[in-house]
């Protein structure tokens, strides 16, 4: 593709940390993890911070973390990548969806309220429930707090598309209601170490878990051990882990995107809204955003007004795809996916999130996008719709 959805922005200062650690004693294992946890707890509000290969890992041991297993349900939404529901499977846990907002995209509270006070009266109530901000744009936290405090499930913030927002005012991340939030640093999203992921929490105990489960399930803390110590060389599998471990160089890559976060995000908002106005006279939906967020702005995804114009969805999109635009399509519903369509979703149980797939488009959205690669998009945007 010409203009790709997204991609990373990588500088000379990105390319020498990682040097600096290849030419280290440490390439796994060593000081740049932690410095990174470190640098993201802080930058975020939170407590711990715990890094792993990616944000599906970091979804899978928050969920381990939480006690999420075969007996229990898991609820999250249904416009996400898979890996968003596939974490409670992992488990053996049942799961379901709730249908998104017409407005932001996000996880409806409307439509959890409604839900949970069904499942209250069959018995089948969420253990966990995993809204997720998509584009960016959080979901309404303090109401799904306020829910989870009421039906006593726990929550984990999927933040993989939003490092760097804001929610009323304070960082993403901070879990203030949330039990974890997590992060992704894929190449595609805001900063990147390659593949990873982040787990945040202010619970101790929930961050010691989580440390375990993305080694192996492993400990060296003596006080930690079923009996003493053998020797200085001794460490005990308390449980059954994972190797997740995220190795130094990438963290290195991560800690030096950090650096430039904020920078990033502003250049995202800044081409956001040159998007807004120079598709003021096309038939398509803008993003709209909450008053009470700053989105990161991961993507920008538009929906077409099919009725105002002669190409289906579908023309609309290999139009572009042939004019050398990447467009994307953030996501197909879940429950759509063979996988789960044999547990026997309707997808008329999802209003919102059917006519979402059926007019959204993601447009090329990342840092480095310059202003002439944006009217070329706006321009073929304006042939495929006008077909």
């Amino acid at each position: 593709m010409t203009i790709p959805y997204g991609r990373q922005d990588i500088s000379e200062a990105d390319i020498q940390a990682v040097v600096d650690v290849l030419r280290s004693e440490f390439l796994t294992q060593g000081p740049a993890v932690p410095a990174f946890e470190k640098a993201i707890a802080g930058y975020c509000g939170a407590q711990y911070a715990v890094a792993v290969n990616s944000a599906t890992s970091a979804l899978h041991i928050a969920c381990l973390a939480l006690g999420v297993g075969a007996s229990d349900w898991v609820w999250t939404s249904p416009i996400t990548f898979v890996a968003s529901a596939n974490c409670a499977r992992y488990c053996g846990a049942r799961v379901d969806f709730v249908d998104i907002d017409p407005l932001t995209y996000d996880l409806s509270v409307e439509r959890l309220a409604e839900k949970l006070a069904q499942a209250e009266q069959s018995g089948c109530l969420p253990k966990v429930v995993i809204p997720v901000h998509l584009c960016g744009q959080p979901c309404d936290m303090a109401d799904i707090r306020a829910l989870g405090q009421r039906y006593g499930f726990k929550i984990i913030e999927d933040a993989s598309h939003a490092i760097g927002g804001k929610y009323r005012g304070e960082p993403i991340g901070n879990s203030r209601y949330s039990d974890v939030t997590v992060f992704s640093f894929h190449p595609v999203k805001i900063i990147t170490t390659g593949e990873g992921g982040m787990a945040l929490t202010n619970d101790s105990e929930l961050a010691k878990r989580m440390v375990k489960l993305r080694s192996h399930g492993i400990t060296r803390d003596a006080a930690e051990m079923l009996h003493a110590p053998d020797g200085p060389w001794y460490y005990q599998q308390l449980e059954l882990g994972f190797n997740y471990r995220m190795t130094d160089f990438q963290a290195a890559l991560g800690l030096s995107q950090l650096q430039r976060l904020d920078q990033l995000i502003a250049t995202r908002h800044v081409l956001a809204g040159r998007y807004d106005k120079l598709l003021k006279d096309l038939p398509v939906t803008t993003p709209w955003q909450h008053a009470d967020s700053y989105s990161a702005v991961h993507l920008y995804v538009i929906r077409l007004q099919l009725d105002g114009m002669k190409g289906s969805h579908r023309e609309v999109f290999e139009c572009m795809r042939t004019a050398g635009i990447g467009v994307n399509l953030h996501y197909i519903p879940v429950y759509r996916q063979p996988y789960y369509a044999r547990f026997g979703f309707k997808s008329s149980d999802y209003p919102q999130a059917e006519n979402y797939y059926a007019e959204a488009i993601s447009l090329p959205m990342y840092s480095g996008l310059t202003e002439a690669q944006q009217d070329l998009v706006v321009a073929a945007l304006r042939l495929a719709t006008r077909a």
